[in-house]
Order: C-alpha cells, then structure tokens, then sequence
C-alpha cells in the first residue's frame, strides 16, 4: 500500500507541480496527525471543555480549538515556503518568515461535537502568494486560485482527503502513525436519496430553501417522484465525508434571523476548500446564486450560505432562487 510520505512527491511529480507545495502540505498533515493524537485522548489529555475565549466571530471556543489552532501556526509560521497564514480562530491573518504560499484553515470544524464524542475535523487551503507586501488582499483569492485543499477526519479511523486540482485521494493513519492511501479519485454521483441539513431552522428559512425541503419530504408522492433519507451531524468534514463516500446533498442556508448575515459558514476556511474537493469529485457546490468556487471574497471571516453535494440535488436549489 502507498503511504503519503511516497504518494505526494510521485502525484506533484506526475502533474508537474512544485516540491515546495508538498513541503507545505508534509508540513500540514503533520500538525493534522498530531492533533489527531489530542482528540482520540479526549479527557485523557484535559483537552476537553470551554477555553473560557472567544474567537473573532464572538463564538465561544473549546480547549481543542485553542490547541488545534496552535499547534498548526507553530507547525506552519516558521515553514521556509509559508508567507502567510489565516485561521477561523484569528483576528487577522499571520505573517510568517518564509515566501510562496499562503495557508488557510479552519483548525477544528464541528467543536460542539468534541465533547460528546462525535466526529471533527480540520479544513484547510493553499495559495500562492502574490508578488508585494503581505496584505489581507494577498488572501481574498477566489476559490479557483486554490492550488490544494483537504480536511482531516478525527474520526472513528483519522483520514486525510486531499486534492492539488487533480482528483481527490483518500489516506486513513495507520498503527505506526502513517497516512496509507485507501481510496482514490472517488467520484460523487449526479442522483441522491439523502440530505443533511438542520431542520429546526425552518421557520427561519427563505421561502426557496422550504419549497426544497419540502419538495424532499413529499417522497414518492411528490414531484420529486423518490423517498428521501435526513443526517444531521453538524460537523461539516463529517457531513462532506459521508457526501464524498456515498452521494448526498448537504445545506447550510442563509436565513431570516440577521438579514446582514448571509450565512454561516466561513467562505474562506470551509466552503471554498471544501468546494474545490467536492468539484474534483465530480459533485457541485454553490451559495445557491454562483457556483462557490467562483464567489469574489471580500474580508477574511466572509460567510457565505453553502449547498454542496450531488449536481442534480445542487442544481434544483439554485434553480429555485432564481
């Protein structure tokens, strides 16, 4: 079986990409196993519980996303080829010593999880850093200019899911702490019989959303013509993993609650990265007006409203904002 440690300099190789990008992504992935470690310790570690912080989006933060968060900076701040990092749980974005690429993550998505035992996971993206001075405008890069982008599932088994714009590979960390490739290239079907999405928000969504959902729930009496399946997760690697794995349609929609809030999730440290993934495998995603990759990002912390998953499923949505 093929490990990371030989894939990645074979697969840039193959496609002609730079080494200096796998130096940053060996970087990453490190840091993704260690934290890994922290996780599956869980109160064995003290790692469990409120930091007693908030993040800059007034969101209270867990032990492990302080932790998370710091263990990728020192992994990453002193990288002869990382110009620049940006994080969920920063203010702002974070100079670093070297030049060449620019890192952004979401360092432990789905954390009210964490407690109960449920899985998490890491997001991150890689861009290349433009010519000048290091600017918050060197990150606001559509999800196009993405050269990498992946997550870590700290899951029942810790996988890595990556791709450099040339199909999507799955690793799973082995016994002796290695990233063996167990699948690749899946490819995400264009039907589904499965969605994710929070329903207690319904009274808070936009007509179109409700129509949708409604739209699944009539089954095989409804114009639809199939019964539908719900999971809920609320954390967003695993909900893209499952997605990934076996085809659905995850939603987080803008809704009625803060009219100056379009959404909730990140564009920058989630929907993008994830966006690229969830394209390289075939699938679709989108902030139900513009396909996600092609959203023009303005600030760091921008949210955006997410669909992703199956084409056919994505594009009725879209369809119905008209």
């Amino acid at each position: 079986m093929t490990n990371f440690t030989r894939f990645l300099p074979q697969h840039l190789a193959e496609h002609r990409l730079p080494e200096s990008l796998g130096g940053v992504l060996f970087s990453l992935v490190s840091a993704c196993r260690d934290i890994s470690g922290k996780v599956r310790l869980g109160a064995l570690a003290g790692v469990l519980g409120e930091a007693g912080s908030g993040n800059v989006q007034g969101e209270a933060q867990k032990k492990l996303d302080v932790i998370a968060n710091d263990m990728l900076v020192a992994a990453l701040k002193s990288h002869p080829f990382v110009g620049g990092l940006a994080s969920e749980e920063e203010d702002d974005f974070v100079a670093c010593s070297g030049r060449g690429y620019l890192v952004l993550f979401d360092p432990l998505d789905g954390s009210s999880n964490i407690d109960v035992n449920i899985s998490v996971g890491t997001i991150f993206s890689v861009l290349a850093q433009p010519e000048g001075r290091l600017n918050t405008a060197a990150f606001l890069q559509n999800g196009r200019s993405q050269l990498a982008s992946g997550y870590v599932l700290y899951g029942p088994q810790t996988q890595l899911v990556l791709t450099v714009r040339h199909g999507v590979f799955v690793f799973t960390l082995d016994e002796t702490g290695e990233f063996v490739l167990t699948r690749e290239r899946p490819q995400i079907a264009p039907h589904t019989q499965e969605f994710a999405v929070n329903a207690s928000n319904r009274r808070h969504w936009f007509a179109p959303v409700r129509q949708y959902i409604d739209e699944l729930l009539a089954g095989d009496t409804g114009c639809r013509g199939k019964n539908y399946n719900m999971r809920w997760v609320a954390s967003m690697v695993a909900e893209v993993h499952r997605i990934l794995m076996r085809g659905g349609v995850f939603l987080y929609p803008q809704d009625a609650r803060d009219p100056g809030k379009p959404g909730k999730l990140r564009l920058m440290y989630e929907a993008n990265p994830m966006a690229l993934l969830i394209e390289q495998a075939g699938g679709a995603c989108s902030d139900t007006r513009l396909p996600m990759l092609d959203v023009v990002p303005e600030k760091l912390h921008q949210r955006v409203p997410v669909v992703l998953g199956s084409r056919e499923e994505v594009e009725q949505i879209v369809r119905l904002h008209g």
